[in-house]
């Protein structure tokens, strides 16, 4: 297995397309590299076909779930279920953290799950703080924060130009789902 050295943090948010998309073609990069990533999933708990393909890559990927299986709905205050799947997706991601059981680290939705006030942005920025040297962090989806842009080391935002679900096309097999 190569080493990735200290380790950054990644973040992708923004309103496009594509933040989970790149955060598994960096787990299937690091996997042809003997590198092992966990994915850590908060709000979803439906199947996707990335469930699938982990199983056909030897191990050096998996993937949790934290979330319901539908996708959690904005309401204020938030569900109190959401919350306690929310609270316990961070501390799974803690306990790998303190295991060091992957080189590739990646919280799916977890800014996501700020802004929908399952956790706080100090928990975010704690995790971060948390992360051990020699691990890769990715963190996904919308709403970062100013503070959490400021703690990583590498900020994409996809920013959506232009999408077909405008014009009413559900997600499709194998490429949004």
């Amino acid at each position: 297995m190569e080493s990735i050295g200290r380790g950054y943090v990644h973040i992708y948010s923004g309103n496009g397309k594509g933040k989970t998309t790149a955060a598994l073609g960096l787990a299937l990069r690091s996997a042809g590299h003997g590198l092992r990533s966990t994915i850590v999933q908060f709000m979803k708990g439906q199947h996707y076909s990335e469930l699938d393909a982990v199983h056909m890559l030897g191990g050096l990927v998996s993937i949790e779930q934290f979330g319901h299986p539908e996708f959690c709905r904005i309401i204020d205050p938030p569900d109190p279920e959401d919350v306690k799947r929310a609270l316990s997706a961070l501390k799974r991601l803690h306990e790998i953290m303190n295991a060091r059981t992957c080189d590739i680290l990646i919280a799916d939705e977890m800014i996501t799950a700020g802004m929908f006030k399952l956790i706080t942005q100090d928990d975010i920025l704690g995790l971060i703080e948390s992360k051990p040297d020699g691990m890769e962090l990715i963190l996904t989806g919308r709403g970062a924060t100013d503070k959490v842009i400021a703690a990583a080391d590498l900020v994409t935002e996809m920013k959506e130009i232009k999408h077909y679900y405008a014009q009413g096309v559900h997600a499709r097999k194998g490429i949004e789902s």
